[in-house]
């Protein structure tokens, strides 16, 4: 499978460089969505990214978004192409010298505070609309697609989220929350209705894994997986997710305190945002009860520790 995976790599990067390829090999670890392959000719060294050609408004997005980030000042791959090839989507970056951040030797608290002062410059990048969705890269406006239960707005989204704590709640039987504490969240969740929240772009997955630290110690953002979402709360709760699940990419105590110093928020401004992260905690269990069946043991398992830090 590695070899097919490799051979195609070496196929859309041939077509696209017209040039023979000499060396090749897949990178294994360190990204999770799409299947990655360095490249190499005699006058040229790429990245080749590759997923199923239903994927390919994602590469649309991450190039619009690398893009964005590079008129800003943040350092990020330049992209040469994207396409679809037969059913893989492709695209094609230039290769950037370095170590990944996990692999680097420069302090881990130091990427993590340029990696604050780079969010706060993304959250400056002029989008529309709410959620997941490019669906005008020229006026950079995003959109949520609809469910049941929400209109694919923000406040759709927390009223769905509202009305779902019912009697009945799969949340209850789960052993998330109990009948009184669902009574609080509703009342937690009813005030974030009527918070005003200022919108803008997020990463989608901040973290050390997706940069590269070249040899000027110049931190080169990666991978980009973009929501315009209510900042900076939505970025600060992913690194608080990655914190209590304590995954190696996510950052320690010290670290988070670096990315805030980055950003210039105070540990103050927290208390808010935690209760974004319980909204986040169930609005992601109640996904996975409904269509991922797999994730609903770990993602109860993480809205119970949610809970139990909000409600201490």
């Amino acid at each position: 499978m590695e070899d097919a995976v490799v051979i195609q790599a070496e196929r859309i990067a041939g077509d696209f460089l017209r040039e023979q390829t000499k060396t090749s090999y897949q990178i294994i670890g360190k990204g999770i969505t799409n299947q990655v392959c360095v490249v190499e000719t005699k006058s040229h060294k790429v990245v080749v990214r590759m997923n199923d050609k239903d994927t390919f408004p994602s590469f649309i997005k991450e190039k619009w978004c690398i893009e964005q980030a590079a008129a800003v000042g943040i350092p990020g791959p330049e992209v040469l192409s994207i396409g679809i090839v037969d059913e893989t989507a492709y695209m094609i970056q230039a290769f950037i010298d370095g170590n990944n951040g996990l692999d680097s030797t420069v302090p881990r608290s130091d990427i993590w505070r340029q990696l604050g002062e780079y969010a706060r410059h993304i959250h400056s990048i002029q989008v529309k609309g709410y959620g997941d969705n490019l669906i005008d890269p020229v006026h950079g406006e995003f959109q949520s697609p609809s469910h049941a239960g929400s209109d694919g707005s923000w406040q759709g989204y927390v009223q769905y989220n509202i009305n779902s704590l019912t009697e009945s709640d799969r949340l209850i039987e789960l052993g998330v929350i109990t009948q009184m504490e669902s009574q609080r969240v509703r009342k937690l969740f009813e005030n974030l209705k009527k918070e005003t929240f200022r919108f803008g772009l997020n990463h989608g997955d901040l973290s050390i894994k997706n940069t590269i630290v070249n040899q000027a110690n110049q931190v080169i953002l990666l991978d980009w997986n973009a929501e315009v979402n209510v900042v900076p709360h939505v970025t600060v709760i992913q690194l608080m997710h990655y914190q209590i699940l304590g995954l190696e990419e996510g950052p320690n105590i010290e670290e988070f305190k670096a990315f805030l110093d980055g950003y210039g928020i105070s540990v103050e401004d927290l208390a808010d945002m935690r209760h974004l992260l319980l909204l986040r905690a169930f609005d992601n269990l109640r996904w996975a009860i409904d269509r991922s069946p797999d994730l609903i043991e770990p993602y109860t398992a993480f809205a119970k520790q949610v809970v139990d830090m909000i409600m201490d």
